[in-house]
């Protein structure tokens, strides 16, 4: 079937034409029709296969008919991160190119002025993130009202966000005889309550089963020790020996571990660049242009690259870090072999990753085989300045204290201050009796003193030495001064 044969307006059949695409995917080939008919999608598939262009085409046709108000959109199209609305944007300005359309862009890293500017002529298609969204409706620059066609894509990655609330609150300021398109990958139980909740009598469209991954990704886990460096190491080595490795993009949990392997990676002389959510978005921009455009063949990124981003000749993927969320890693290893293209997806598995790994299997039910060859990591000798400070510190505290000079100089003056004192001579015992004062009246006296236990205390200072004469024991407690019995039979 070819795209003249889904309804589609000339504007945009011919928006298509001059793009190359000549059959549509098996998602815009259902999705389309029924979008056109005004009913309620629920779309589920995979990522990389067309979900964009499914409600981009048919929307542009839509919208041929009408105009926008002032601060009144026609159609809303949220998204779960800056670089997915930027993307679907590009999508309108690719097909629209023949249609005056205003599109506006709301999303965070830009100025509220700017945006508030753009709102105020009127907006065909508005793109936007639930934060900002809800920051422009609270501030009365925005009125849902006028919404004819809401569109919630990657809901399932909503979800992983916490967006779920903001989306039910924007669902209740839309009309509630909107047309609503909700796109997903994965169908987890939150996500189906709230297509049961907010969409009526959907058209469900489902092109493969939710979580699976493409068969054009062959897909291979490498075992690596429990040390970062190892890992570090481990990675260099696969980027080194990895086939027909155009461009790569290596996942990373945290985004603090995205900045060390960057930087690891920039050490060896790799050509690398880096995304993650505490970057400013022209730096986050900047990044994914530069690897679109070959620039730069390696970006480190966190989960933030990881859905809906439209990198069409992506190779290779390496997972650093094994997600903790088995989800992700169908989203991750989906950034290649889109559009039909081959791919390879190459997981680092230390033994605390089995269990992630198991989770990983279970949901895509297939097992990732290990990958061929001997990749026994030894480390190297500069890795070890790359490790984080805080590592190296308990290095040293666990074996490196007390070795110095001045350490072994400390131990040994510690050891000294608990030798026992010498025993004080005779003649100094008498003359501190001498110049003793008279012992206080009413002092308990003990007829032999030697039985007095010893409790392990330290020595009284000198002063009292001095106050108190041998035989006066008045400075101390009674239960001290009570007489020791010897053992029968002793």
């Amino acid at each position: 079937m070819s795209f003249s044969n889904l309804g589609l307006s000339e504007k945009v059949l011919a928006a298509v034409a001059a793009t190359g695409y000549t059959n549509p995917t098996p998602i815009q080939e259902q999705a389309i029709p029924h979008v056109l008919a005004r009913k309620d999608v629920l779309g589920i598939a995979q990522t990389g296969t067309g979900k964009t262009a499914a409600f981009v085409l048919p929307m542009l046709t839509i919208l041929e008919k009408g105009r926008a108000r002032a601060r009144m959109p026609r159609t809303l199209i949220l998204e779960p991160t800056r670089e997915l609305a930027a993307q679907v944007k590009e999508n309108f300005d690719r097909y629209g190119a023949g249609q005056k359309l205003n599109v506006a862009l709301l999303i965070g890293g830009v100025s509220f002025g700017d945006q508030d500017a753009k709102l105020m002529r009127g907006v065909d298609v508005l793109i936007a993130t639930p934060g900002r969204l809800l920051d422009h409706t609270e501030r009365g620059g925005l009125l849902l009202t006028g919404v004819e066609l809401l569109v919630i894509d990657e809901a399932d990655r909503m979800l992983d966000m916490g967006f779920i609330p903001d989306i039910e609150r924007i669902c209740k300021l839309v009309p509630f005889t909107r047309q609503t398109l909700f796109f997903t990958a994965t169908m987890p139980p939150e996500i189906r309550r709230i297509t049961e909740a907010f969409l009526h009598n959907p058209q469900k469209v489902e092109v493969s089963k939710p979580a699976t991954t493409a068969v054009t990704v062959t897909q291979s886990q490498v075992p690596a020790g429990r040390e970062a460096h190892e890992k570090r190491e481990l990675l260099r080595r696969l980027l080194r020996e990895a086939k027909d490795l155009k461009n790569a993009i290596i996942f990373c949990n945290r985004k603090r571990e995205v900045a060390i392997v960057h930087k690891s990676l920039q050490k060896h002389g790799f050509s690398v660049g880096a995304l993650h959510g505490d970057m400013d978005q022209p730096a986050r921009m900047a990044a994914l242009d530069q690897f679109r455009k070959g620039e730069l063949p390696l970006l480190v990124a966190s989960d933030v690259a990881a859905r809906g981003l439209d990198i069409p000749e992506v190779s290779h993927v390496f997972n650093f870090d094994v997600p903790h969320h088995p989800d992700d890693y169908v989203h991750r290893i989906g950034r290649t072999g889109r559009a039909g293209r081959t791919g390879t997806a190459i997981s680092i598995v230390t033994p605390l990753d089995q269990k992630s790994m198991a989770a990983i299997e279970k949901l895509i039910g297939q097992s990732i085989p290990r990958a061929e060859g001997d990749y026994e990591v030894h480390a190297e000798t500069a890795e070890q300045s790359e490790r984080p400070r805080e590592q190296r510190g308990r290095e040293r505290s666990r074996g490196g204290r007390g070795k110095s000079p001045r350490g072994q100089q400390r131990s040994h003056d510690r050891e000294r201050s608990h030798e026992p004192r010498e025993p004080r001579s005779e003649a100094r015992h008498e003359s501190e009796a001498r110049h003793a004062p008279e012992p206080r009246r009413g002092g308990r006296q003990q007829a032999n003193p030697s039985h007095v236990p010893s409790i392990g205390r330290p020595e009284p200072r000198r002063q009292r030495e001095v106050d108190t004469e041998p035989g006066d024991h008045s400075h101390l407690p009674a239960f001290l001064l009570r007489p020791v019995r010897s053992p029968a039979g002793a």
